[in-house]
Parts: structure tokens; sequence; C-alpha cells
């Protein structure tokens, strides 16, 4: 999706987002218009506070330059570019960069491991929208949560947090961003990928013989009075009585306002009222070089 790349981007990043048909899913553009309006003037203050925390920008943007960079080296006979879609570079931005070049074929990579209409369809239409005065052969990949060196990435990622201490003394939550319970009704495959996802991890930490006390899926950043899915994370932790806890975010690949932000300062804060002694949070893949692997590995089965 994107971040601020300084508080000026705040807004214009609330702005895009909300004005999008597949986030806001009304059909008059006009009263979707009046939504995001809303949605913006009553959040920005709130947002900037809350940016402010963290350095004044989105810590998805350093994560994402450095992923590009070491992709850049290990993909030397290709041209590896980022968008982002509701804060520069836009993917109008990255096509001119394509037309200098002369480039005649595309794979587009969401960073999204599960499927959604939210996000996934969101990036992909805005790309290929983009795309279309090239005349380019497009490529593209919907979900990679099947694969088994990412998720085998996600394990360790959780294994370093734990460090040297007993897993079996813990309860691990995949937190997933949720969504409103009205756009899984209407199709979206994303909370079913989710728990399909769950349920490879969990293989793989029965296989290293990690156990833990118990394991959860939660869903964090609910927004406005609709029904969102379900159990969601504050929930979750109110039901505990084993109080240590890690949760790894399973549905983001890089670090951002939901991963630094909420889970790492605002929800912190709940557990710690809540009595949690321990609270450790997993980090994205990031710029890792099991990360580099998992898309290097994407890239070329899709390619061939």
């Amino acid at each position: 999706m994107g971040g601020p790349n300084s508080l000026d981007e705040v807004e214009i990043f609330l702005k895009n987002m909300f004005n999008d048909k597949n986030i806001i899913t009304v059909k008059s553009n006009l009263f979707r218009s009046f939504v995001s309006f809303m949605i913006v003037t009553l959040r920005k203050k709130k947002t900037l506070s809350n940016y402010a925390k963290l350095d004044y920008k989105s810590p998805l943007i350093k994560y994402t330059k450095k992923l590009i960079s070491k992709l850049r080296l290990k993909l030397k006979d290709t041209h590896v570019a980022y968008a982002m879609r509701y804060t520069p570079p836009f993917a109008k931005d990255v096509v001119e960069e394509l037309e200098q070049k002369n480039i005649t074929e595309v794979m587009l990579l969401p960073l999204y491991p599960q499927y959604s209409t939210t996000t996934t369809k969101s990036s992909l239409e805005d790309f290929k929208e983009a795309l279309k005065p090239l005349h380019v052969k497009i490529l593209h990949v919907n979900r990679f949560y099947k694969n088994r060196i990412y998720n085998e990435l996600l394990i360790e990622k959780i294994e370093e947090q734990l460090k040297n201490q007993k897993s079996k003394e813990f309860e691990l939550i995949f937190s997933a961003h949720s969504l409103p319970q009205s756009i899984i009704n209407k199709g979206d495959t994303y909370q079913n990928e989710t728990l399909l996802h769950v349920e490879l991890l969990k293989n793989i930490l029965k296989e290293k013989n990690i156990v833990f006390n118990n394991i959860h899926t939660a869903y964090q950043s609910k927004l406005g009075p609709v029904k969102w899915l379900e159990p969601s994370l504050k929930s979750t932790l109110k039901s505990l009585t084993c109080k240590n806890i890690i949760i790894s975010p399973i549905s983001f690949t890089i670090d951002n306002f939901e991963t630094k932000f909420e889970l790492s300062i605002e929800y912190k804060k709940i557990a710690h009222e809540l009595g949690f002694k321990k609270y450790l949070v997993a980090k994205c893949p990031n710029d890792s070089s099991k990360f580099i692997e998992v898309i290097s590995e994407i890239y070329n089965n899709t390619k061939n």
C-alpha cells in the first residue's frame, strides 16, 4: 500500500486509500469521495501524531529500498523497481522508467502473501492501467503464502524473538490485518487463505518440534463501526490466561505502521495493562537474505 515518506504525505496516503474503489466499495464515486473526506478529516490529526512517534515517516520505505537494492544484485539481468499504491513512487512514475529502458515484459509481484481484493487486486489493477500505453507482456503473482521457504522464514523470525526461552511457556498469535466482514461476504478469499496459511505454519512448527502453550489467529487494524473479522487481537489478548505472548504479523512482509506502531507500541501497552509478563513481536521478512531467495524463486518460477 505504501506509507508516508514524511508527515506531509500522511494526508496524501489517507486520501488515496479511502478513494480506492476496492477499499470503499460503494458504486458512487461522488459518495466515495465524501466518505473519504470525512474519514481523512476525522483521522488526520491522530494519524499525524502516531507517525510522529515513528520518526515522522513509515518504516516501510527504508526496508523496501534495502530490499530492492539487494534484489538488483541478485537478479542482475532484470530491472527491479517498486511502486506504492497510495504514496510515491506511484505506478505511473515507475512505468515512465520502464518506458525509458524499453522494457518489453513485466512481472508484477504484490508483496501480500494472501490474496485480497483490497490489496492484491487493487495494486494489480492500478499498475496494469498505468502499463496500458506500453503494450508489454504482463506476468503477475496473486499469492505466495504456500511458498515453503517463505514459511520457514516466518518460523525463523518467531524463533529469533524467542531466543533461548521455552516456547511452551508462550502463547503464539498469528495476527493478520482485518477486513470488513461485508468484503469477505462478497467472495474475498483473504480470510480463508489466512487460515490456510496458519495451518501450514503450524505444520512446520510441529516438524521442528516447536511447541507453544497454544496457537491463535487474530485480526488487527479495525477501522469504523461496521462488523470486521473476528476474533480481534484485543479480545484474544483479553482471553488468555498465559501471560507470555509472541505475535507473528502474518499478513505483512515488510515492517510498517501496523507492526511498528500498532503491534509494538499500542498493543504492547494493552498487553501490559492486562498483566502480560512478556510481550514479543516477530519481525517481518524485510530485506533478509532468505526473503531475497523467496522472491527470486517466485520470479524465476513465474517467468519460466
